[in-house]
């Protein structure tokens, strides 16, 4: 009996783990939000951080929608901020030819501001695959007004489980 018991913890550590993995790829939690947000473009890490080292005449707009406080502790360099549940989305005055990129910890509150932004007649609009989290789990810089720094806002206990433990911002 006593075995048994074992075996049934050691599983349950497994599957948690495996969850844990699993929900740590942006790509998972990309095509949940997808599936209320399928018009919704993405953009990754990768290409958004080309885009902000370009030194042409193109302009980027990036609009953080997470709240004030989560602004706080650290935003993307530029970025306007706007807190996704009461957008004034005239506000950000955002020019017609500009690209803009929204994000917030991991793309759902992001995914509804591009949606609206959409809808308001912004042509080039995307998501940040995997939002702040997955920029700064691949050392990509964050700063808290023009300093650089090294921490998240986590949102609570459960979704800061997504961010690496060394950059989950103490409560």
């Amino acid at each position: 009996m006593r075995r048994r018991w074992i075996w049934v913890a050691v599983l349950a550590l497994g599957l948690t783990v495996s969850f844990a993995t699993m929900a740590r790829k942006s790509s998972a939690w990309k095509a949940l939000i997808s599936v209320g947000y399928p018009d919704v473009r993405w953009v990754d890490g990768e290409t958004l951080s080309e885009w902000m080292n370009k030194t042409s005449d193109e302009v980027l707009v990036l609009v953080d929608a997470r709240t004030p406080e989560e602004q706080q502790v650290s935003h993307l360099r530029d970025a306007r901020h706007l807190d996704a549940s009461n957008p004034d989305i005239e506000a950000l005055a955002i020019p017609a030819d500009a690209t803009v990129v929204v994000y917030c910890s991991i793309g759902y509150r992001s995914a509804i501001i591009v949606e609206q932004l959409t809808r308001a007649g912004v042509q080039s609009v995307y998501n940040l695959d995997g939002g702040l989290f997955e920029w700064a789990n691949q050392d990509r810089p964050i700063y808290r007004g023009e300093e650089q720094v090294h921490e998240v806002h986590r949102f609570n206990r459960i979704w800061g489980l997504l961010l690496r433990r060394d950059l989950r911002a103490e409560d």
